[in-house]
């Protein structure tokens, strides 16, 4: 945690710059911190230090540490989601990232419902097409996005997608622009219940490459946390 402070002055430093250069500014782009394996004191330190959104990724640690995590925040979900465990999180998140069928959209329409919420929401888009990764494919994502639209206790917010780790710069590069492209062609489209509000791309080894490209959500664990022992 010593680190904690010159890592997020580190990057802020380097999100500035790549802002600067996709023609935005620092301000226009929103730091998640990605809480995987963190403590609550860690969690808690870290928004301290200024960070106003975090991200988790899996339910049963989120909910360990939920109790005691300092609650004047954004908390995101960010990792794979299993229809039987949202109603653990429903009340708990401002955004589910993760979304990356019409069905899962629909079982958490259905608890949102319950509890007379509309969940914000990210599509998540396998633009890698990888078959280890979880998301959409690239040549659904227009359709499934009409149909999760048409749903009333969601509102898809945005984009999300992992893009292929240790892949070359301008596989990335790629990745990153389909990613954009996806994003200014939906926001064209102006879909009822469709706010292409966020374009979440980029994580500790990439983000300065994704805001370049566009992308004004990043996901950054070990650049601020340090290594997960």
């Amino acid at each position: 945690m010593e680190n904690m402070q010159e890592n997020l002055n580190q990057i802020y430093n380097k999100v500035e710059k790549a802002a600067i250069k996709s023609g935005r500014t620092v301000s226009d782009i929103k730091i998640l911190a990605a809480t995987k394996t963190q403590d609550a004191k860690t969690v808690n330190r870290a928004i301290e230090l200024g960070i106003t959104c975090i991200g988790e990724n899996r339910v049963q640690d989120f909910l360990s540490k939920y109790d005691d995590i300092n609650k004047n925040i954004e908390i995101h979900f960010i990792g794979s989601l299993q229809k039987n465990k949202i109603r653990y999180i429903i009340d708990k998140v401002n955004l589910i990232e993760s979304v990356n069928s019409y069905s899962l959209a629909y079982e958490i329409n259905k608890y949102a419902a319950k509890i007379g919420k509309i969940m914000d929401i990210l599509i998540e888009i396998n633009i890698s097409e990888e078959e280890s990764k979880a998301g959409m494919m690239p040549s659904d994502v227009y359709d499934e996005i009409l149909k999760i639209s048409a749903l009333k206790n969601v509102k898809i917010q945005g984009l999300m997608a992992i893009i292929q780790k240790n892949s070359e710069i301008t596989k990335k590069i790629e990745d990153f622009q389909k990613m954009y492209r996806f994003f200014v062609d939906i926001k064209a489209k102006k879909i009822d219940n469709v706010s292409m509000r966020y374009l979440s791309l980029g994580m500790s080894e990439d983000y300065e490459l994704a805001i370049e490209n566009g992308a004004n959500l990043i996901r950054l664990g070990t650049c601020i946390f340090g290594k997960r022992e």
